[in-house]
Parts: C-alpha cells; structure tokens; sequence
C-alpha cells in the first residue's frame, strides 16, 4: 500500500517522479547529507530538488506511524505548508507499507540554493561581517517566533544562509518536530541553545533579540548565556559517560 499527497503546483509535472521515487533516489548518487536519514540532490524537469528518505522505523513506532501518529515525512510536508517561506517550498511526501505498517518514507521539496548553513561563522574564528550576520539571524529568529513557530530542531546545520543584496536569506530544514504556540521569553531565548554558540556570538543575538521584544538587553543575555550554558553541560555530561573527549 501507498499513501502520498502533492503539492497542487507541482501535481502535473511531478506525480509520476514522486510514484517512482525509489528508483529515482536509488539511481541518483548526488547525496548530501547521510546519516539516519539520507538526503539526495535530483534534478527533474529541470527543476533541482532535494529528496529525504527517512529511516525505516524500529517495529513501536511502525505502528505508532500506521495507525496513530503523522509520519515524519507527512509532517515534514505538513508544517512546510504551514510555515511558508520560511522553509523551502514543498513538493510532495510518499510513504510504503507494508503488512499494514509504514515502512519506507520520502518527502521532496524545492533545492534552496544556499551559500552556508549557520554553522560556519559560528565554529570560524574570523567571518566578514560577523556581527552583521547574527543581528539579521535575530531577526530572522524573532519573524518565527512572532509567527508562533518553535522549531525543537534549531541547530546549526538545520539553518540555511543565502547572500543577498540587501542582506541575507535564511530558511529552516528538518522542521518535522515542532510546535505552533505563543511563546514566553525564556521559550523564545531557550530555542537559541542548541546553536552552540560562543558567548560572545549569543550576546550579540540575544542583544538584538531583546531590541525587537523592548525587554532588557542585559538581562536577555543573562537568560539565554544560562540556557546555553546548561545544554552544553548536558551534551557534555553525555559525552564523557560514553568515554568520548570533549573539547570546551
């Protein structure tokens, strides 16, 4: 059994690609990403896109997904439609089943052409026009949130950075574990934690952050310094029980 659903602007000229998609990805040798999941680069009808094939689930959650819970795949498909422009633009999601659980999952959307993920100024002892950069991803940060957008997944390869004239362009990815809720301060200065920033990078954020909510620049930094203070700690704490050296 297959279950798949298409964006309505692409439903013409990509239905038979997304019906095929495990050829197409299997053919295809442009990965980008291969971890858990696996990302790949195809170019169709002269149109790049990027193809995420998900894990197969262990047997709880092929159950769970059947029957009880959206895929990671729908969801990814799901809250991009939701989201907008603040995400690349989907396509379509397709999952198999097979003996009535989910098995092998795809979602496609359109290849945002970006220069660097966040990750790069962040660990780079020297980027032009640092400072710059993090206030516009402030900015970009605070248009989430004011759209009551909480991505659980806000970590540095998962934001995606395009050089423009008038700036920058941001976009999010991996966006299949979030929330839609009003959120407090703590929640919008907890959600830069896993960034993984030097202090002296947060503060700048946070300094911005605090000019767009009028809260007190002093004490945002405060506020988000402890919050990425103790995730650190946290990861770390996980790093050493597993014997693996960790580098402050």
């Amino acid at each position: 059994m297959t279950k798949y659903t298409i964006n309505p602007n692409y439903e013409v000229s990509f239905k038979e690609f997304l019906l095929n998609i495990k050829d197409n990805f299997k053919k295809n040798n442009q990965t980008i990403h291969k971890a858990r999941n696996e990302l790949k680069v195809i170019n169709f009808n002269n149109l790049d896109v990027v193809v995420k094939s998900f894990k197969v689930p262990n047997i709880i959650n092929r159950f769970a997904y059947s029957f009880f819970k959206s895929s990671k795949a729908k969801k990814s498909y799901e809250y991009s439609l939701k989201i907008g422009d603040f995400t690349p633009q989907p396509i379509g999601f397709i999952e198999f089943y097979a003996n009535g659980l989910l098995e092998e999952s795809y979602f496609i959307s359109e290849n945002f052409k970006y220069d660097f993920t966040i990750r790069e100024p962040l660990i780079s002892s020297y980027f032009e026009a640092k400072n710059e950069l993090l206030r516009a991803f402030a900015k970009f940060t605070f248009e989430l949130h004011q759209n009551n957008i909480l991505h659980y997944d806000y970590s540095p390869g998962n934001i995606l950075v395009k050089k423009v004239d008038d700036g920058y362009r941001f976009k999010i990815v991996d966006i299949n574990r979030m929330k839609f809720i009003p959120l407090s301060t703590e929640d919008r200065l907890k959600n830069f934690s896993k960034l993984w920033m030097r202090d002296e990078d947060l503060s700048v954020v946070a300094d911005e952050y605090s000019n767009l909510i009028s809260k007190d620049s002093d004490e945002c930094i405060k506020i988000a310094l402890s919050f990425s203070h103790k995730h650190k700690s946290k990861i770390n704490m996980k790093k050493r029980l597993k014997g693996i050296e960790v580098v402050d």
